[in-house]
């Protein structure tokens, strides 16, 4: 596998660990990164906007795309549902002389850090616990009983992949884990 030379930045997390607001957080603190739109198959929420939180698509498409080799990666994270990082996505990043900040499922995180190698600092946001990360999911409003269970489950997998990952931010207090995220991605980029 070619290993590129563009640096990149990957945070991974089970669901509801956080990752999204370091993610935000970092996007906010170093102007040097960008963020890069992952594209899904699901329905987006209330909140969200097409080509700003995700890139929509239908499955059909996404097919499509898996087929044109447009993805670095690539995973059904949920039944039938899935996402992806287009390659076309980190080049226009890379075109605006930025570093794109990928938030990515943990599979997906470990398959890109394969083909970046040193090139790639990936964090993993790690939830004080699973009784925790259950609380954070409650909280949101917006899982059933089912798909809490499936996110939960899915977290327990993901956490046993924690140690393949550059550096390991256990998010108890979203401060400390922010502060902690910005201290390894300026010290990756050399800031």
């Amino acid at each position: 596998m070619a290993e590129y030379l563009q640096k990149l930045i990957i945070i991974t997390a089970p669901s509801g660990a956080g990752k999204t607001s370091v993610t935000k957080y970092l996007l906010d603190k170093i102007p040097q990164l960008s963020f890069s739109v992952s594209a899904t198959t699901r329905k987006p929420r209330s909140n969200e906007l097409n080509g700003v939180d995700y890139y929509f698509i239908t499955e059909e498409a996404f097919h499509q795309k898996i087929q044109e080799d447009d993805f670095i990666e690539w995973e059904m994270v949920y039944e039938g549902k899935y996402y992806g990082t287009f390659k076309s996505e980190l080049q226009r990043i890379w075109d605006e002389n930025k570093t794109p900040m990928l938030d990515i499922d943990v599979k997906g995180a470990i398959h890109v850090h394969e083909q970046f190698n040193s090139n790639c600092l990936t964090l993993f946001i790690e939830p004080p616990s699973v009784e925790e990360l259950k609380k954070r999911l409650q909280s949101r409003g917006t899982e059933s009983l089912e798909s809490l269970q499936t996110r939960l489950n899915k977290a327990v997998y993901e956490l046993s992949f924690k140690e393949h990952f550059n550096k390991i931010i256990i998010n108890d207090k979203l401060d400390d884990a922010c502060k902690d995220a910005e201290s390894a991605v300026r010290k990756f980029l050399g800031l």
